[in-house]
């Protein structure tokens, strides 16, 4: 289970602040010399170059230029800070009109939209949003998600569903894919160098005879993708599913209306 969160943090004091509302509370502390905007591009910077346990407030102070108290004026703390960090790069996403297309190019462009926000930012991939921060990036997100569905026929409820099938696909397959990464990275080995020099050990282990169908197909995607999992072939594959799924559920309550009818 993601150890980061949304919703965490004040819901009164988060709202706020996903909405630029004045607080009138009076405020303590040094005074401020940056914007709340300044704040959040340092983080999210922070976030992409380190992970989310990199982003400390005093790690993020240092980052700004100042001191760790001087945050606290603008943020109450790092659960407020996260939800303000995803509705900033939601807010940041493109937003085409593709309301000329069919429903299969415009859902599957707000897969690769979403997959190209978790590429750019891992970390919000990891980010639990069950209780998503309802600011303004947010929301125009949610809009202009939901109406890739117009023309599909679907019900309000089945149209939220839809969406969120589609999302939680992306989400695994851009953590698998992060994973991936990671190993490459970490090891500092190629696949090809990490199959090399497991090579013999395998050739031990691998029976043929006992493993008929594990070793056959194995083989056989190992040699068209090279290497044993693909991030680019298993998103375009998964996503085709996806897409032939929800079109089973339109065509099917299409064919309902016109037997209604």
């Amino acid at each position: 289970m993601p150890d980061h969160r949304t919703g965490g943090g004040d819901p009164a004091h988060t709202l706020r602040l996903l909405w630029r509302q004045p607080d009138h509370a009076p405020r303590r502390g040094p005074r401020q010399g940056h914007s709340l905007d300044d704040i959040l591009t340092a983080a999210i910077a922070l976030a992409d170059a380190e992970g989310l346990d990199a982003v400390t407030m005093r790690a993020l102070a240092q980052a700004v230029g100042v001191a760790p108290m001087t945050l606290y004026t603008y943020v109450p703390g790092k659960a407020e800070l996260l939800d303000l960090m995803l509705d900033a790069i939601y807010a940041g996403m493109p937003r085409p009109d593709r309301s000329g297309h069919p429903w299969r190019t415009r859902v599957a462009a707000v897969a690769t939209d979403n997959r190209d926000l978790f590429t750019a930012h891992p970390w919000a991939a990891e980010v639990a949003t069950g209780r998503p921060p309802l600011g303004p990036g947010q929301l125009a997100k949610y809009e202009y998600e939901l109406r890739a569905f117009d023309d599909t026929g679907l019900d309000d409820v089945a149209r939220d569903a839809a969406l969120t099938y589609v999302l939680d696909f992306v989400r695994a397959a851009s953590r698998a894919a992060c994973e991936a990464r990671s190993a490459r990275r970490d090891s500092a080995w190629t696949d090809d160098q990490w199959w090399a020099a497991n090579a013999p050990l395998l050739a031990q282990v691998l029976d043929e005879r006992r493993y008929p169908t594990a070793v056959r197909v194995g083989a056989a995607a190992g040699a068209a993708q090279n290497a044993a999992y693909h991030p680019d072939h298993a998103y375009e594959f998964g996503l085709a599913r996806v897409l032939d799924g929800l079109g089973v559920l339109i065509d099917a309550g299409r064919q309902g209306r016109t037997g209604d009818g």
